[in-house]
């Protein structure tokens, strides 16, 4: 039947016989919309389940399409396997053959029927697969949706009717869904077609009716209809929705009256319309206010198309592209903030978002602070999501989505009050939000602690309802930046859930919500905490930071005992945190390496870390060395050296030491692997102003750890991309721009230098703020920009003192121009004319050089272009050494004629 191979059930010796059963995964595969979407590649794919995989298999037939993988196509196979339990991940891949085998996979989703239920398991993707797209690669690992649906027993089927409006234009090939929201889950992408042959739906003023399948989805509060984006699409005039349950005969009505159109006002192709029900009150629907803020770091904006979806207690809206910013200018710019409207029924309480980009244009990869989300424009409040990193293939995280968990609320702008009640200290009203506790007897224990800029404040706290309410001044402390939640201290009979601490002062009328969102359990000590939310103040990232504890390799130096530790930084602490469970042990075997992860308010440069260690049996434990890395930047770590036992003492104490930081090393940054080996083929974008009308011929070379570029012509300096073939230099390091005719009077404004290597996607970054080319008065024949590398920091910009002494033979003088090249361990300065109009007998002339660190010299190159009157010419020496240092001077000795009448007759020499 076309399969490669079928799975069989493993049986285990001694133990009862048992089979697990064969199933049929239905394995259905959207194609996307996209402008070449299609593959005529081979396809495979690997689905992954709690009980092991299922191995790769290529999908061989579609069930429904002689063709498979078209533009924004469905196609269906059936692949038989052991009971795979859960699924939670599935390998997608394609081999490249055929003739367009870049694919745009939209999504998979597995259905598969397993006793008395049905699974049903979207994948999304969303993305290319294609060696000359995105990141270029042909295989993805998609994980499973976390609002994918598992339909138990029985199905519910839906007759859904849609009316479209009379002025809606004539509907043209464009794929509409719909999605269901109730009170247990919502569906799927429900694809509104009709099978029947020849039949077109959607015309103005028709009723077209549509038979879907979902889960029991509970009570129908909202449904969502979208439209893909395909090029002509005109628009949709959607002016009703009705939908009917058939066993229940349930009618739930949607009043649409709205245009799906990029073309139209509100440039949506996505609609979400609550459900008028006159037994339940309709939901408001929100204008969402979304804004992405983009990090000051170079190479932080991004010009591909980036998409969010936001998660409340109340549903999500769907993944929704950001393309008509409220901020004037070009999106996503570095330092700046990018508004967006994103219409939605009301999710109430917001709690994470979904954002990412498709990896298109040139420099994708962005670095992202933060996301905030207000109800409407007019609202005074607003949902903070920060994240303080990077979406892009090579740095920070490696991905170009990620979700992000919200920290709160916090005004939008601060309260603007009298300036004697700014003066006065005023109190903090604080409201804790949590479960509720049936009595006093099951009552919570707590410690909340205030971290400001000149102390903290603990305060023990015991919570017996849902909801209490404190007063307290905290005025000694300062302006508060963090508050951490320690316990429980007391015996806990059941789990206790904290939502959320309101703090408002009474003097400022500040007024932040900590969303906290987390569990506190029995015979647990936990510890979280999360930053102060001000208006206007960026709040500090909160980061998980990995510790490595490494246990010595002696004789004894494993040791079982209680354990903790405390982080601290040039911005507080992480407060104690344990490495046992309570009532439980933690052993530090002999020469082994524990790895623990907490997470903590941004805590700055580390100082110092304290280590607490208690053993009943009196074990001495030999701590070597603990590694502290921030998870999101793992190529930096922290070093703390103690090499000493952690003596022991009585049974009742815990032994304390306190390791200060040894090293801050930086090593190779763990990014994702680059399996494509290079060409040394490099897309360049070089952008200038300043031009002049006749353009200057320009020249540049790359230099690389192993060598350097053949020079080549810059062909344009408008920010259109042309290529440079590099060869196999090694890791470039530096880009040197050579002018090739006469100075030009003034130099060239640089806004812009970007390398991507077109086999392994690489970019690479050069800081080009306050730069002109061939310096300020177009004088400089050499401009040199270090590259910079997430891994390492770029090479420093040195100002060399060059000293060329001229003999004290007769004519010893010239009046000729002069050039060096000065050579050392990181290349060379290209060819540079050293601006002295003449070199008499006897005199040192000083002229200085601006280039990238070339480290220890090694030689020079001098030359002269042997035009003028007696330009032969006697050099003694040359000394080269750092302008602002008189230390590490390089001679150069020559005491030789560069002359074509005299001598071998050369008018250049290497001297070394």
């Amino acid at each position: 039947d076309g399969k490669a191979f079928e799975s069989c059930a493993n049986y285990k010796d001694n133990l009862k016989l048992f089979l697990l059963l064969v199933l049929v995964y239905e394995v259905h595969v959207y194609t996307g919309t996209k402008l070449g979407a299609e593959t005529d590649s081979n396809v495979y794919i690997n689905l992954i389940g709690t009980r092991g995989d299922a191995g790769k298999r290529k999908l061989h037939r579609s069930k429904n399409n002689k063709v498979k993988f078209r533009h924004g196509q469905l196609d269906v196979f059936c692949i038989k396997a052991v009971s795979l339990g859960d699924l939670e991940k599935v390998l997608i891949s394609h081999d490249g053959a055929g003739p367009g085998n870049g694919w745009f996979l939209d999504k998979i989703v597995i259905k598969c029927n397993e006793g008395k239920g049905t699974q049903e398991v979207v994948f999304p993707c969303n993305r290319w697969l294609d060696e000359y797209q995105d990141d270029g690669k042909t295989e993805r690992e998609l994980t499973a949706n976390s609002k994918c649906f598992i339909k138990e027993n029985l199905s519910h089927r839906w007759r859904v009717r849609v009316k479209t409006d009379k002025d809606s234009p004539e509907p043209q090939e464009c794929r509409r869904t719909l999605v269901i929201y109730g009170s247990k889950g919502r569906s799927d992408e429900l694809l509104l077609s009709l099978q029947t042959p020849g039949h077109v739906c959607f015309l103005p003023r028709a009723t077209d009716e549509f038979i879907v399948e979902t889960g029991d989805l509970g009570d129908v509060y909202k449904v969502r209809v979208s439209c893909d984006d395909v090029p002509g699409f005109e628009g949709w005039h959607l002016k009703s929705l009705h939908l009917q349950e058939l066993h229940t005969n349930q009618e739930l009505n949607f009043v649409c009256n709205c245009w799906l159109s990029l073309n139209r006002e509100d440039e949506e192709l996505v609609k979400e319309f609550p459900a008028v029900n006159e037994d339940q009150k309709t939901l408001p629907v929100y204008k969402y206010v979304v804004s992405v803020h983009i990090g000051d770091r170079w190479g932080a904006e991004t010009f591909a198309n980036v998409y969010i979806t936001l998660y409340g207690k109340r549903g999500d809206t769907g993944v929704r592209k950001l393309h008509t910013s409220l901020a004037k200018g070009r999106k996503f710019q570095r330092n700046k903030v990018d508004s967006f409207l994103v219409e939605a029924v009301c999710l109430s309480h917001l709690q994470k978002v979904v954002i990412g980009h498709d990896g298109e244009g040139y420099g994708a990869g962005m670095y992202l602070k933060m996301v905030t989300v207000k109800e409407s424009q007019d609202s005074d409040k607003e949902w903070v999501f920060p994240l303080w990193n990077w979406l892009d293939t090579h740095l920070g995280l490696c991905e170009t989505v990620c979700e992000i968990v919200t920290v709160g609320r916090r005004l939008t702008s601060r309260p603007k009050v009298p300036e004697v009640d700014m003066k006065s200290s005023g109190l903090w009203i604080m409201d804790i939000m949590g479960s509720d506790l049936s009595n006093e007897e099951d009552s919570i224990c707590l410690s909340f602690i205030f971290y400001g800029n000149l102390n903290w404040k603990k305060l023990p706290l015991r919570v017996t309802g849902k909801e209490i309410q404190i007063k307290e001044e905290l005025a000694d402390i300062g302006s508060i930046y963090k508050v951490q939640v320690t316990g429980p201290h007391s015996e806990l009979k059941q789990p206790w859930h904290l939502d959320l601490l309101r703090m408002k002062h009474t003097g400022t009328k500040e007024e932040m919500y900590l969303a906290f969102d987390c569990w506190f359990n029995p015979n647990e000590d936990k510890c979280v905490e999360l930053p102060a939310l001000y208006a206007d103040l960026e709040p500090l990232p909160v980061v998980e930071y990995a510790i490595q504890l490494h246990t010595g390799d002696l004789k004894k130096a494993d040791a079982t005992g209680e354990a903790y530790l405390c982080i601290q930084g040039e911005k507080g602490d992480s407060g104690k945190r344990w490495l046992n469970s309570r009532n439980s042990l933690i052993t530090f075997a002999r020469g082994q390496v524990d790895v623990f992860k907490i997470k903590a308010v941004y805590l700055g440069r580390l100082n110092q870390v304290l280590v607490g260690f208690k053993s009943l049996k009196k074990d001495e434990w030999f701590l070597e060395k603990i590694v502290i890395k921030e998870v999101p930047y793992p190529f930096s770590a922290h070093v703390f050296v103690h090499n000493d036992w952690i003596k022991k003492r009585s049974k009742k104490d815990f032994v304390q030491v306190t390791i200060p930081l040894k090293e801050m090393p930086v090593t190779s940054l763990l990014t994702k692997n680059i399996d494509t080996k290079s060409r040394g083929q490099w897309q360049t974008w070089v952008h200038c102003t300043q031009v002049p009308e006749d353009v200057p011929d320009i020249q540049v070379v790359v230099f690389g750890r192993k060598g350097k570029s053949p020079t080549q012509k810059v062909q344009n300096l408008n920010d259109n991309p042309f290529l440079l073939a590099v060869g196999d230099i090694g890791d470039i390091i530096k880009v040197s721009f050579v002018l090739s005719g006469p100075c030009q009077g003034r130099g060239i404004k640089l806004h812009k230098l970007r390398l991507k290597d077109l086999d392994t996607k690489q970019e690479l970054s050069f800081h080009t703020e306050a730069r002109c080319l061939f310096g300020e008065d177009g004088a400089e024949p050499v401009t040199e920009l270090a590259a910079v590398s997430p891994d390492k920091p770029p090479l420093r910009e040195v100002l060399y003192s060059v000293s060329v002494h001229t003999g004290t033979l007769p004519a010893s003088g010239t009046d000729a121009d002069v050039f060096i090249t000065v050579f050392g361990e990181q290349g060379d300065s290209c060819k540079r004319r050293l601006r002295h109009s003449y070199f008499e007998r006897g005199q040192v002339c000083i002229s200085e050089m601006r280039a990238v660190d070339l480290g220890l010299l090694s030689k020079v190159l001098v030359e002269h272009h042997n035009v003028g009157y007696g330009a032969g010419w006697y050099l003694d020496q040359i000394v080269i050494h750092e302008s602002d240092e008189t230390d590490g001077q390089y001679a150069f000795l020559c005491q030789q004629w560069l002359d074509s009448g005299v001598g071998d007759a050369q008018t250049e020499r290497m001297l070394k």
